[in-house]
């Protein structure tokens, strides 16, 4: 066999041999990505939580100094219709001296009105203070039981191991008695 003969035929292998090695690769990859598909697909919302992306709460039949707990996005919402006292209690605070400074006029758009997720800021746990019986806490708003979150009339932490207030979601008012959530 000349040199030529044998030189050719090692070229030969060798591009035979980086063929089927960028085949399988391929066959790898695309066969690594059907199988991690459907974990990643899983990370998606759920079709359920997407259909309630935004409500619409009647805000009618909620007297005031009432409340009310709708559910948005499987989270609670807590929809309050603050007394005057209220109001005057959530505006005499020196934001100054609160842990995550916000003023009340800004987590309202109408000063009647308080709406935000009912989620405590700490673990995740839902704080009493919605129905009349339960506890309110030191500053008349909600308290977390579990370890002792308290929040004012304005959904401010005020005391207890919570580092935010509660949260205020996306909200405008379609009219005076209809809000939309979301």
């Amino acid at each position: 066999m000349s040199a030529h003969t044998a030189n050719h035929s090692s070229e030969e292998g060798q591009t035979r041999r980086d063929f089927l090695l960028l085949t399988a690769g391929a066959f790898g990859a695309v066969g690594a990505g059907c199988f991690a598909w459907p974990f990643i697909d899983s990370l998606n919302p759920a079709a359920d939580t997407l259909a309630m992306s935004t409500i619409e709460v009647d805000l009618a039949p909620i007297q005031e100094g009432q409340a009310i707990t709708v559910k948005w996005r499987g989270k609670p919402v807590f929809v309050r219709h603050r007394t005057a006292a209220e109001i005057e209690q959530a505006r005499a605070v020196n934001v100054a001296e609160l842990r995550d400074k916000q003023s009340d006029t800004d987590r309202v758009k109408k000063d009647q009105w308080l709406i935000m997720v009912g989620v405590c800021t700490h673990l995740g746990c839902v704080p009493l203070g919605q129905k009349d019986t339960d506890a309110k806490g030191d500053f008349g708003g909600w308290f977390c039981p579990c370890h002792g979150s308290h929040y004012d009339t304005s959904g401010r932490i005020r005391k207890g191991p919570a580092p935010k207030n509660l949260s205020v979601p996306e909200y405008s008012f379609v009219s005076d008695t209809l809000v939309k959530i979301g």
